[in-house]
């Protein structure tokens, strides 16, 4: 009996293709978990965004730490839930930062109470401009959702098997959307000429460097969400 499930056909007719891919319900047992990692993920990577750090020649910011495993955990969410979750994940982070900056700015704007003397300080790490935020958000939401509707066709297409191929075609196409309109929209002007194309090379190879390293964590998080969420069943 085929399983019934929103990005699962349940058609005896269906293409042997899709009938091999499988995705379990958004309300499984694991899903909420990685809603809210993955939303704790993006707000520790935009508030680490504020320092910009330098490895000798290679500059970057606070937040190349922590942000490659938003697309990671997008990836898990993707290929166990279907592209419905994965939509509504990204949608939940986006507003999510939306708040966060609406809150930071509230607070920034609002006058010093007595005593208080880091006003400076406080500004200087949460304070914000708005061609950055503009950035930030464009290039994740666009990136994301592509990453997880690249990953979900992949995978109607190729079935369960390959699951490296998804994991790696789905990060290229994201990260490098996600790169270049952050790049694009925060620093073209301002950075010149082959400056700016190495700023976009470099973080592009370093997003997917880390993806790449860690695809054996990603494969064995896979696997297990696969063998212990109970609506998750391959036909």
């Amino acid at each position: 009996m085929s399983p019934t499930s929103p990005e699962t056909p349940d058609s005896a007719d269906a293409p042997p293709s899709h009938r091999l891919a499988a995705f379990a319900s958004s309300r499984g047992r694991y899903y909420a978990i990685f809603l809210a990692v993955f939303c704790a993920v993006l707000i520790i990577s935009n508030i680490s965004a504020t320092k910009v750090i330098g490895f000798g020649p290679i500059v970057t910011d606070g937040g190349a730490f922590l942000f490659p495993i938003a697309y990671i955990l997008g990836d898990v969410i993707s290929e166990v839930y279907g592209f419905k979750a994965a939509r509504k994940a990204v949608i939940t982070g986006f507003a999510l930062q939306v708040l966060a900056t609406l809150v930071f700015w509230l607070v920034l704007i609002s006058p010093p109470g007595p005593g208080y003397e880091n006003q400076e300080a406080f500004a200087a790490v949460l304070g914000f401009y708005p061609r950055i935020v503009l950035a930030s958000l464009a290039g994740y939401f666009v990136g994301q959702l592509l990453n997880s509707y690249v990953l979900v066709a992949v995978k109607k297409r190729m079935g369960e098997s390959k699951l490296w191929v998804r994991l790696l075609t789905s990060t290229g196409v994201g990260e490098f959307v996600d790169t270049l309109l952050f790049c694009t929209i925060a620093f073209a002007g301002v950075i010149p000429g082959w400056d700016f194309v190495n700023y976009v090379v470099v973080g592009f190879v370093y997003k997917v460097g880390v993806e790449v390293i860690l695809l054996p964590v990603t494969y064995r998080v896979i696997t297990l969400v696969k063998r212990h969420e109970p609506s998750y069943a391959q036909d």
